[in-house]
């Protein structure tokens, strides 16, 4: 028998070649941010003065919490009091300008095929992992894209011990523009990891991410390849709006649906007309890949990724917009399902928070003020709120069991409290109500009645998130798809 290199244990010289760049591209998707720009990964170590403030801020809260009667109460309730506000009349504004658009079907004039050639090349990238369930209909979504097959390539990206996935991909058939990416075992095992690494073999001038339930509108990526034809150098990412097709579902699902409308429909033109850093939805964009190789892609440390990419982008000077094209996907339907990605969605957030607070004179000066302070809005102000919230009703108890053996002043606080929880709530509604009437989704506005129990809800999770950040920052905890009753996986219609 000829004795090979197999025979010895040994990889054939072929194999060690392939193995060793496959390492070479696993080291780049996971430590090439870190090693460019340490400040901007979240796997760098938080600065000796950020533990300080927050020891001291610890510790101030903690004291105002004993010390309820005199500067804790006024401590705590401006605590609650400013970033409620501020959220608030973010949300006035959202509403604003939503009131007076009708939110229907666009009709938008056919494409002129006869430039298809001179379209640019688009890479769409999908991870998955233990999504089995779900593989026939992803494939048949993306079968019905709307762009010229021989400039579409469609990547599916699973990790090394994903076998079911693999099986099911191989079982429906890929078509010709399709290939499977297996991503070699290593940590940390996340979402941005598996895009980094896919993103080394992506041939594509355009970069879109979807999630393995989504189902894009046919025509998404014309539309997307049109705003970057028209929207110059500086657009670096477009947004598409994100939709549920389960919103019926359950109490989760049904809050989850109208949250969406709310976001997407009202909050993200918003930050777009204020000029404000958009926080990118994890699905759904569309990125120029050159923009996204020198901003150096997703921090595989960050469970919330396409937040953080955002806001660097808009340090970088680079611009985000929305487009008017709608993805659909399933909403979570169970507590358990629901908590477990609510909070890794703030554990990211915060991890984001921290890492570009590093340095905030440099955070300055790159958004400027104007966006400086959206930043702190839409992130710190969103997170103080989400903690602070259920401190009112604490607030109320303590007012109500106390009476008038509290200091006076502390009448106007709880008044101001009282007021700023009922702003909160009446334009988070009006929100709700003008972007999401319209068949299918005008039936359920008497969720809004639940918003006080569903944010008590996001507020659990706000705090599970603070103990994941100190125990495992970097767990990325898995939100179980294909298991919606829902028989027809599509949006309603506004």
């Amino acid at each position: 028998m000829v004795r090979t290199a197999r025979d010895h244990g040994r990889r054939p010289a072929s194999s060690r070649s392939q193995f060793q760049r496959d390492i070479g591209q696993l080291d780049r998707a996971v430590n090439d941010l870190r090693r460019r720009a340490p400040d901007f990964s979240a796997a760098s170590p938080l600065l000796p003065w950020q533990r300080t403030v927050l020891l001291l801020a610890l510790s101030a809260f903690t004291a105002g919490l004993i010390l309820v009667e005199d500067f804790g109460l006024l401590l705590w309730s401006l605590s609650i009091a400013i970033p409620f506000f501020m959220i608030s009349a973010l949300r006035f504004t959202a509403f604003w300008r939503a009131r007076r658009r009708r939110w229907e079907p666009s009709l938008h004039p056919p494409f002129d095929r006869r430039y298809d050639k001179w379209l640019p090349t688009y890479s769409v990238l999908i991870p998955l992992y233990r999504e089995a369930a779900v593989v026939p209909g992803l494939i048949d979504a993306l079968a019905r894209m709307d762009y010229p097959s021989e400039l579409l390539e469609i990547l599916f990206i699973t990790e090394a011990d994903d076998y079911a996935t693999r099986r099911a991909l191989a079982a429906a058939g890929l078509y010709s523009n399709m290939r499977t990416v297996t991503v070699p075992r290593g940590r940390p095992k996340t979402k941005p990891r598996a895009l980094n690494y896919a993103l080394q073999d992506a041939r594509g001038v355009l970069v879109a991410v979807f999630d393995a339930e989504d189902r894009p509108d046919t025509d998404q990526l014309r539309r997307a390849a049109e705003a970057f034809i028209q929207g110059g150098p500086r657009l670096a990412c477009v947004q598409a709006r994100l939709a549920v097709f389960n919103g019926d579902e359950s109490f989760f699902s049904r809050q989850f649906s109208l949250e969406y409308a709310a976001l997407f429909r009202g909050l993200l033109p918003a930050l777009e007309h204020l000029r404000w850093p958009i926080l990118l939805g994890g699905t759904s964009n569309h990125f120029r890949r050159d923009v996204l190789l020198r901003c150096g892609g997703w921090d595989p440390f960050n469970v919330t990724e396409d937040a953080d990419l955002g806001i660097r982008l808009a340090r970088l000077g680079y611009e985000v917009e929305m487009i008017d094209s709608e993805t659909t996907e399933e909403a979570p339907t169970t507590w358990r399902v629901w908590l477990g990605q609510r909070t890794r969605w703030t554990k990211g957030w915060m991890q984001t928070y921290l890492v570009h607070m590093r340095r905030p004179v440099r955070l300055w000066r790159d958004l400027g003020p104007w966006r400086f302070a959206g930043f702190q809005v839409t992130l710190c102000a969103m997170l103080a709120s989400m903690l602070c919230h259920p401190w009112f009703y604490v607030f109320a108890a303590i007012h109500s069991v106390l009476g008038t053996s509290i200091l006076p002043e502390s009448r106007f606080l709880m008044w101001l409290c009282g007021l700023n929880l009922a702003m909160g709530y009446l334009t988070a509604g009006a929100l709700i109500t003008v972007t999401s009437t319209g068949q299918g989704l005008a039936r359920r506005l008497f969720s809004i009645l639940f918003l006080p129990v569903y944010w008590l809800a996001i507020s659990v999770a706000g705090y599970r998130a603070i103990i994941d950040l100190v125990l495992r920052p970097f767990y990325w905890e898995k939100t179980e798809h294909g298991v919606s009753r829902s028989e027809t996986p599509n949006a309603p219609r506004f």
